[in-house]
């Protein structure tokens, strides 16, 4: 099985304080994660959001800071933002060139910037940036 198959998969962080207010809704470690593989990436926080989203349509990827006041947990602010934010700090910022649909929670939403609370976001970072080379590389041929 090759390693694209597979996928690399990376945790969302949680704090411990966050954890106890989420395990009421099902999120877990176990269940908190974004997944490179075949060409998709799959993003998890408990049952509340379960998505893929392109390779290809994922236009830039870099480390943005998520504000206090914004929260933790699965949010959105409706306007094309959803954040799946499980610690304060650094987290990985995606920017879609077109939005995807998405259900948070049951709610249909548009997404067209995500917010991820990674635990290793640089690595993260260039694991996306080598999977979308390497995607790119096998449709051209």
């Amino acid at each position: 099985m090759t390693t694209q198959t597979q996928g690399h998969r990376f945790q969302i962080s949680i704090t411990q304080l966050a954890q106890l207010f989420m395990i009421p809704f099902g999120v877990t470690r176990a269940r908190a994660y974004a997944r490179l593989q075949d060409g998709d990436l799959r993003l998890r926080f408990g049952p509340m959001f379960d998505e893929r989203i392109a390779l290809e349509n994922i236009g830039s990827a870099e480390i943005a800071r998520w504000p206090r006041w914004a929260g933790l947990g699965p949010r959105t602010n409706f306007r094309g933002s959803i954040g799946l934010v499980g610690a304060y700090g650094d987290v990985v910022k995606l920017t879609l060139k077109e939005p995807v649909g998405a259900h948070l929670f049951v709610v249909p939403v548009s997404c067209s910037r995500l917010y991820l609370s990674l635990e290793h976001p640089e690595a993260f970072l260039k694991e996306i940036s080598t999977a979308k080379a390497g995607h790119h590389a096998a449709r051209a041929a």
